[in-house]
């Protein structure tokens, strides 16, 4: 049976969950956010295993991440339309977006047998959804979800996705707290793009949508649009 999913990829910040959610919404869809998956892995190693890193080499060891991940347990767990992330019981949605969390999540996600278990927990979520799922990430298109049947990879300038995020954050907004924020994406990018383990990037079959003068809606209206187009709407 050809797997129900539309990969949503991009780099932070440029509007993949939003978008997501939406057009997931308007298909009468499940959501799954990637990203909170592995942010809420990473909130509970900080919890757990401290903030410094333990363990055999640079880090923490990969093999007690997963171990705790899984005796915690880390999982999905759809309410309503979406997913939502649990540790041990407890809903973390709030919890995994703090800066805490931001700082260390890129390391974790970074580490092969992290993303292996992540990638195992997205399929067997998506496999529970016969109406299909919208997902959204760094590497649905290319690694976890190759055969879906609709893939987008979402860009935007520099400064319209530092923009977007400090307005997500409400923060200020004017050009030195920009500039910043630009430095930081540009690093995150980098250390997305370059990791060794499923690197940020397109798929070859994947439609580029940038979304710079972009509103949401007009973001969802061209990926509903193209399910349609693929029969999925």
């Amino acid at each position: 049976m050809r797997v129900r999913v539309i990969a949503i990829d991009g780099p932070a910040a440029s509007g993949k969950s939003s978008t997501a959610a939406l057009v997931a919404r308007r298909l009468g869809w499940a959501h799954l956010d990637s990203g909170a998956l592995y942010r809420a892995v990473t909130l509970a190693v900080l919890d757990n295993l401290g903030e410094e890193g333990r363990g055999t080499g640079d880090g923490w060891s990969p093999q007690q991440i997963v171990a705790l991940a899984e005796d915690l347990p880390v999982r999905l767990v759809l309410v309503d339309d979406g997913f939502r992330p649990a540790v041990a019981g407890v809903d973390v949605d709030e919890a995994i977006r703090s800066e805490r969390v931001t700082r260390h999540v890129s390391a974790i996600a970074a580490i092969r047998e992290v993303r292996n278990w992540v990638n195992v927990q997205q399929r067997d979520a998506v496999a529970g959804v016969a109406r299909g799922v919208v997902v959204d990430g760094r590497d649905i298109g290319t690694v976890v979800f190759p055969d879906a049947p609709v893939k987008v990879f979402l860009t935007a300038s520099p400064e319209e996705r530092a923009r977007r995020r400090l307005a997500q954050r409400g923060s200020r907004i004017d050009p030195a707290e920009l500039a910043r924020e630009a430095q930081a994406l540009a690093a995150r990018d980098r250390a997305d793009s370059t990791r060794p383990v499923a690197p940020l990037r397109a798929a070859a079959d994947a439609v580029l949508l940038d979304t710079t003068d972009l509103s949401l809606e007009e973001q969802a209206d061209r990926v509903v649009a193209l399910a349609r187009e693929r029969h999925l709407g």
